[in-house]
């Protein structure tokens, strides 16, 4: 997450001028701020001011500020008491008036944002909607006048996608423990089975680069084979 998640809540005492309703969030309706204001500065001006104009989240290029809690309606659509005044989040993208690098952050940003607020609603990309979508206003205007509407909505969906980790597991080194005397042993009674014939393949010369289990093998081979 390339953002910080942070909180600067409406006052309660303000709900009557900018959350009257309590809300039961069905849509994400994005906006652009259409100026250069930080997300901070812009919430800052939301909450102080008395206008009726509200929104849930402000995001730019290093935070995503939450004002209104989500069980409350925002005044973001233009729509009066209808479905995106009333059960939609309004969603900001900073900077969108000079673009530019700050502002392709913000919208990295939201764009990961609201993936993750799809993920705990257990929505699908049809719920987010543009500001366009509630009244004809041409908003959020950068993104639609750079014509990226539907490749925004594609970035939502992908990073919905699950990121599969491949773990792998190392095999495990198996080390040789037999003494050297113990070693040499083995390579005589290896040596002296095979001319005896109890083994038809002379194993003695391959002793040093067995493993313990292998030289165990051939051990209990011997021994059956001589009782």
């Amino acid at each position: 997450m390339a953002y910080t998640l942070k909180q600067n809540l409406l006052p309660s005492i303000k709900y009557p001028i900018k959350a009257p309703y309590i809300m039961t969030p069905q849509y994400i309706t994005v906006h652009n701020t259409a100026n250069d204001a930080s997300a901070a500065n812009e919430i800052k001006y939301m909450i102080t001011n008395n206008n009726q104009v509200s929104y849930h989240v402000a995001i730019d290029d290093v935070e995503a500020i939450q004002a209104i809690p989500f069980n409350r309606n925002g005044w973001h659509c233009g729509d009066g008491q209808g479905n995106g005044n009333r059960k939609s989040i309004g969603i900001e993208i900073c900077y969108s008036k000079s673009g530019g690098p700050r502002y392709t952050a913000a919208e990295e940003n939201a764009v990961q944002y609201i993936a993750s607020l799809l993920k705990q609603y257990g929505w699908c990309i049809e719920r987010v909607k543009k500001h366009q979508d509630w009244n004809g206003k041409y908003c959020p205007h950068r993104i639609l006048s750079e014509n990226r509407w539907i490749s925004f909505l594609k970035r939502i969906e992908e990073s919905m996608k699950p990121t599969t980790i491949i773990q792998q597991t190392e095999e495990p080194k198996v080390t040789n423990t037999l003494t050297s005397t113990a070693k040499e042993d083995l390579k005589g009674l290896l040596k002296e089975t095979y001319q005896k014939g109890i083994l038809k393949v002379d194993h003695s010369e391959r002793i040093g680069s067995m493993t313990d289990g292998e030289a165990l093998g051939l051990l209990i081979s011997v021994v059956k084979r001589t009782l």
